[in-house]
């Protein structure tokens, strides 16, 4: 199977150009939106107004964090030459870690306003999420970046690097849209719909998409300008979807145990 180069570009309007990377975080947020407002129907203490509010403060969240994530952990020595390189959303360029952390801090704030605690908004956005980290994976496809490692296996597909080079590659980012996004979402969108404690939904989240990501990492091609960073096999996203792992282990056992002693 060969890859169909496709231009990130869907229209040329002469004034602004639509790329089919911010189209596909456009369906990202959307996905969030329209789950956010099917699920606050069965939630008490959400509404429409909460929903419009928590989608605004995700999105800025979820985009300068991943933006700015992407420059701190895998691209620091650009972003200090030129920090203005921080605005070139078009080409791509966004790390899910720093995304994450851009939306704990926007949830932060969001509970600020609204007086919800820091778990109940985590455990009612944790399904909201999955089928956008999707999205954002296809665009990566599109945009041909992200590839796996050069394989000799019918899994693969025939592909350029980044030098133009073609060469048979593990299509790593159909896998991430497959597992981080489609089997994330079944996952948690079945799960939350239980009688599940508070804080159990937000752990859930965090290992399984710590678990499918550090998997997905053996067949990826490392950053070209990190590479590995232990053992010959160590990736940095390995290595920032450790903590994820453990910390949710730590608070599913604890969830679960303040349900016990309630």
């Amino acid at each position: 199977m060969n890859y169909v180069v496709i231009d990130p570009v869907i229209a040329d309007l002469g004034f602004i150009k639509i790329y089919w990377y911010g189209v596909m975080y456009l369906l990202a947020f959307l996905s969030a939106y329209m789950l956010a407002r099917y699920r606050c129907k069965t939630q008490q203490l959400w509404n429409l107004k909460h929903v419009d509010d928590l989608i605004f403060y995700g999105a800025l969240g979820a985009v300068l964090g991943g933006r700015l994530g992407y420059l701190l952990f895998y691209n620091w020595p650009i972003f200090i030459s030129n920090p203005l390189s921080f605005f070139n959303f078009q080409n791509g360029g966004m790390s899910f870690h720093g995304g994450f952390l851009g939306v704990l801090l926007a949830m932060v704030i969001f509970n600020r306003k609204h007086k919800f605690s820091f778990f109940q908004t985590t455990d009612f956005i944790a399904p909201l999420v999955p089928l956008g980290l999707g999205f954002g994976r296809i665009g990566n496809y599109i945009n041909g970046e992200l590839w796996g490692r050069v394989t000799e296996s019918s899994w693969g597909i025939l592909a350029p690097d980044q030098s133009g080079l073609w060469e048979r590659r593990f299509p790593t980012q159909l896998y991430e849209a497959f597992l981080e996004g489609f089997v994330l979402f079944l996952i948690l969108w079945l799960f939350s719909k239980k009688n599940s404690p508070l804080m159990s939904t937000s752990a859930l989240f965090l290992i399984f998409y710590g678990v499918f990501r550090f998997i997905i990492e053996f067949v990826r091609a490392p950053d070209s300008h990190i590479g590995y960073l232990a053992f010959d096999w160590l990736t940095m996203g390995q290595l920032l979807s450790l903590p994820m792992i453990f910390i949710g282990i730590f608070l599913l056992q604890k969830s679960y145990s303040l349900k016990r002693r309630a």
